[in-house]
């Protein structure tokens, strides 16, 4: 399975500042996959530790940091050989070893160490004493549209699309909108595309994807706070219907009577540490940096898959048969949700949103670009009026306005239109 990012990992490898990496993101995601296929293309040996597998290990990490002692350890417990450079020592669900965590620092250039966890940023901000500036972070997302697209054996489409030759495209819009459509009910997630690609069987990709929901929520009863637990399924279980409102902003109202941002925003906080979630802020002014002009109180909730999404929503798969309908459920959720998710991918940090101060106008996304802030609508459809988008327009005058739909890709003056399967393309348009 092709993943993009294992182009960062070979930058990892070579660069000057390498230290310890972690590798981020949502259980399921392919990491450990990830590290292993990276030790076994770029390395001579692999020395691979799971420390949920073998929780005894931790005690390798116990006591004063000898590294003569670690590494003769971990040599036995892997049966390897490990050699500075040619070695890569991969420490897998190291969440489940907190000391290791913190000695990771201690660790010379010399020894190339991955680590992996599925809940490694809730890990991480309970260490609230782990030297942030002594490992080097990697984020792995799902499969974008083009990782599909490679999946599914549709190479020469998504060398097209990365490449940006929309005129080579053209003839396969339709066929691409349908792959599209696809990836609205399989999406992302390794084991479900890995199936699909096999069997083309939507019903089985499903299945999976209840499975994956179901690990979820063992996670939140083994790993939460316990008196969290209730607030994290009550806000978990309300993202769908959150997300088919016609103002998509996070309410508290909907998770029943009492629940307010003192009860329940410890929840969400816990979900987008663990990578299930996206928090998406509003922000009334689009400057430099976002973050600086960020609201806390007003938010979207996405997740980090939007086949997860359709799964915890209990949307149909017969729904990918019925044209462009899989576009516009729930008041076209999933194609904001599909934007998301590539926003993050592509962008390398999670969006904002953007609405005027009387809220009479609503741009969909609005993301940094080095020094850029770019405007994302996202139509469900062809249908490409965009009133608020010209509000923003007139207000900013942005260098740049992304519109992404089901329309063919075109460029007028600093506007692009471009086709939602190409998202994912945006941070280098011009």
């Amino acid at each position: 399975m092709k993943r993009n990012v294992m182009s960062s990992l070979q930058a990892w490898k070579v660069s000057t500042r390498r230290k310890p990496l972690l590798l981020e993101g949502p259980r399921q995601v392919g990491k450990t996959w990830l590290l292993q296929e990276f030790g076994r293309l770029a390395y001579e040996t692999t020395a691979y530790v799971d420390f949920e597998a073998t929780p005894s290990l931790c005690t390798i990490f116990e006591g004063d940091f000898d590294l003569a002692r670690i590494i003769g350890q971990l040599e036995i417990a892997t049966r390897s050989v490990i050699t500075p450079h040619d070695t890569l020592i991969v420490l897998d669900e190291i969440q489940a070893c907190p000391q290791a965590l913190k000695l990771l620092k201690y660790f010379t250039s010399d020894y190339h160490i991955a680590c992996a966890g599925s809940l490694l940023g809730v890990a991480l901000h309970e260490q609230s004493s782990f030297p942030v500036g002594s490992v080097n972070f990697i984020t792995v997302g799902p499969l974008t549209v083009t990782e599909f697209l490679h999946a599914i054996g549709q190479t020469g489409l998504a060398e097209a699309i990365i490449n940006q030759d929309w005129q080579l495209l053209a003839p396969f819009h339709a066929q691409l909108v349908q792959t599209l459509s696809d990836y609205l009910i399989v999406g992302g997630m390794p084991e479900p595309v890995s199936n699909y690609a096999q069997n083309h069987s939507y019903t089985e990709a499903r299945e999976i994807q209840q499975e994956i929901l179901r690990a979820y929520d063992r996670d939140f009863s083994k790993h939460a706070p316990p008196e969290q637990v209730p607030r994290i399924r009550d806000v978990w279980q309300s993202i769908p219907a959150q997300l088919a409102k016609e103002q998509r902003r996070f309410s508290y109202g909907q998770l029943g009577s009492g629940a307010r941002t003192r009860t329940h925003r410890a929840a969400i906080e816990w979900l987008a540490q663990a990578g299930v979630v996206m928090e998406v802020k509003r922000v009334s002014v689009p400057r430099l940096p976002l973050s600086g002009y960020a609201d806390r109180d007003a938010f979207k909730l996405y997740l980090a898959d939007v086949g997860l999404l359709g799964a915890l929503a209990g949307l149909s798969v017969s729904t990918v048969l019925e044209g462009n309908r899989l576009f516009t459920e729930f008041r076209g959720s999933l194609a904001e949700q599909f934007a998301a998710q590539h926003l993050f991918s592509s962008c390398g940090t999670v969006p904002y949103y953007w609405t005027n101060d009387g809220g009479t106008a609503e741009v969909d996304f609005v993301v940094q670009r080095e020094h850029d802030i770019v405007p994302v609508e996202v139509k469900a459809s062809r249908n490409l009026k965009a009133k608020s988008l010209r509000v923003y327009q007139d207000k900013f005058d942005p260098r740049l306005i992304i519109r992404t739909s089901l329309a063919q890709f075109e460029h007028h003056e600093n506007l692009v239109d471009l086709p939602l399967y190409g998202l994912e393309t945006m941070p280098t348009l011009h």
